[in-house]
């Protein structure tokens, strides 16, 4: 059960995140409501908590199995990308860069998870 939702929490995250980034490319004024700002913070605790639940219960651990030791490092990459496209980018193509980066690296985490091998793209 826990690993169905941690694979629904993450599905509904990049979800969300490419709304956000088409709403973002519009100049939407969505982007601005309070939902929009809350609800990902809701779903992305939801899947590191089910991420560590997971880890403990595996015993797999970061730092320790390579596969997820690179599914954190592309989570960092992948929060760091989302700030600039949504937040901290100064123009819209360098924020539709980022964001399209992000879905790439979101991709490949997605590809590690699966097949459990951190160079899976190669």
């Amino acid at each position: 059960m826990i690993k169905t939702i941690h694979v629904a929490t993450a599905s509904i995250s990049i979800v969300g995140f490419m709304l956000r980034g088409y709403w973002m490319m519009l100049g939407s004024p969505k982007l601005t409501q309070r939902w929009v700002k809350t609800v990902p913070h809701i779903v992305d605790t939801m899947l590191l908590a089910t991420a560590i639940v997971l880890a403990v219960r595996l015993q797999q651990y970061p730092f320790v199995d390579a596969w997820l030791t690179a599914k954190v490092i592309g989570l960092l990459v992948y929060i760091g990308l989302g700030f600039v496209a949504l937040h901290f980018g100064k123009t819209i193509r360098l924020r539709t860069m980022t964001w399209l980066a992000a879905i790439v690296v979101y991709i490949y985490i997605v590809a590690v998870a699966i097949t459990r091998n951190p160079l899976v793209l190669l």
